[in-house]
């Protein structure tokens, strides 16, 4: 029996797609055209089966009743999101922050605060440390010692979460990271864990994990970030939804701080209190 016979062989109607959708939409901000009907169907087959629904139409109406709060909400929209990343994407972006950024801020009392709004599995804050970490380095060795940096790492998605905080990953994805970077940052698997690399215990402990929703009306992160990065979500939102959560960025900016989002995602037209100082990266004035 096919996966779709086991859940009665049903489809999901475009009435129910439409619905869906909105609820997406409001719930997490994420645009779904028709064109990704299919795509839905498909990601949700396995979540129609895993809560023993007998349909599309019983699965809908089961969240559509739970509301907000229901467990099925947070399960529902990792199943549709699309969470890819790679260490050092965008890599401009990090050479900006290690020769740019990082020597303009005052770090020598306060702590470097950091936030990576959409981490994913974990790739981009664990660049971040990286790039940080060597440039405590460089700075203790000029007798410049600085307090340790506090790195937020937060997603919608509770599954890549889980993946982030292992710190586990394929060989093949640590392909960008820089070879002498990789020695110092990275451990290689044996044996059962041959293929396996896995992110060193020093960097895994200056970052923290936690779950966060970009539609949120208000943040619970210190108002004082030095570098925030939203990179390659706010592409799948509609332009009123990307000018919000961008002002909600900004807001929890320290003047003079630094935003980054993906090379795709435009800002301009945009009233928000930022100036560029590279590619898609901007300063707080």
């Amino acid at each position: 029996m096919t996966e779709a016979q086991s859940i009665g062989g049903f489809s999901l109607s475009a009435a129910q797609f439409e619905r869906l959708a909105a609820y997406i939409h409001r719930v997490a901000g994420i645009k779904m055209p028709p064109s990704k009907h299919s795509m839905v169907e498909g990601r949700l087959r396995r979540r129609v089966a895993a809560t023993g629904a007998a349909s599309f139409a019983a699965y809908c109406d089961a969240v559509f009743e739970a509301g907000d709060s229901g467990e099925e909400m947070v399960n529902l929209i990792d199943a549709i999101t699309t969470n890819k990343t790679d260490f050092f994407r965008e890599p401009d972006h990090f050479k900006i922050l290690a020769e740019k950024v990082l020597p303009s801020l005052d770090t020598a009392r306060a702590p470097l605060k950091i936030w990576s709004a959409a981490c994913s599995t974990g790739a981009e804050p664990y660049t971040l440390a990286m790039v940080v970490s060597d440039y405590m380095q460089a700075q203790r060795a000029k007798f410049l010692p600085m307090p340790p940096p506090v790195i937020l790492a937060t997603d919608l998605c509770t599954t890549v979460l889980e993946t982030a905080r292992m710190g586990i990953y394929p060989e093949s994805m640590i392909g960008p990271v820089p070879p002498d970077m990789r020695r110092r940052y990275v451990l290689r698997g044996k044996r059962r864990q041959a293929g396996k690399c896995r992110i060193v215990p020093e960097l895994r402990a200056m970052v923290s994990f936690g779950q966060l929703n970009l539609m949120q009306n208000s943040y619970p992160v210190d108002p004082d970030q030095h570098i925030i990065f939203c990179r390659n979500v706010l592409i799948y939102f509609d332009r009123n939804d990307q000018h919000s959560v961008l002002k909600r960025l900004c807001d929890r900016l320290r003047p003079g701080g630094v935003l980054a989002v993906g090379h795709s995602e435009a800002v301009h037209n945009l009233d928000l209190p930022i100036q560029a100082i590279g590619h898609t990266i901007f300063r707080k004035v």
